[in-house]
């Protein structure tokens, strides 16, 4: 099965990010108009992820899969045990969705806490935006969240694995 990849607007953004979390490729459109969502779907080969239950009549072959308001967990467990990741848990930015790349601590000095650094573990960052990511405390809370989704064990996350040679 080939990995999914979605298209969504803002009102799912909390989705969109649990989902980049597990490694899918999802796509946030914010202020986008639901023809927006469907044109972007249709050239870019995505799936549509929507709250509405409208579907453009010139985007009938565009692919939609519906979310049910007020319920993430419930999307997020439905669109994991229906669809393949595009990659590894954490493996993606959750804030802008480019494929992370492993840096080394020192890279990173000045940009994340001084503890972080002085660990001297490497970290990932996202190439797009810039943001850093290391498995913090906080992680733990989002790790039990997509656990609890999902109903399956997700692994606590460390830098992505260097690209082979």
């Amino acid at each position: 099965m080939p990995a999914a990849r979605f298209v969504t607007d803002a009102s799912l953004d909390f989705v969109a990010r649990r989902l980049r979390f597990l490694g899918y490729d999802v796509v946030t459109h914010r202020g986008a108009r639901l023809e927006e969502l469907f044109e972007a779907a249709l050239r870019e080969e995505r799936t549509v992820l929507t709250l509405s239950t409208r579907q453009p009549g010139k985007f009938a072959q565009v692919p939609v899969l519906r979310a049910a308001r007020g319920d993430a967990a419930g999307t997020v467990r439905a669109i994991a045990a229906a669809h393949e990741p595009a990659g590894k848990p954490f493996s993606r930015c959750p804030a802008c969705n480019v494929a992370l790349r492993t840096r080394s601590a020192f890279e990173a000095h000045g940009e994340v806490p001084g503890r972080v650094t002085r660990s001297g573990k490497p970290l990932a960052s996202c190439p797009a935006c810039g943001k850093w990511y290391w498995p913090g405390t906080h992680v733990t809370r989002i790790v039990e969240w997509l656990g609890a989704a999902t109903g399956r064990a997700i692994a606590f996350p460390g830098p992505p694995a260097p690209p082979a040679i």
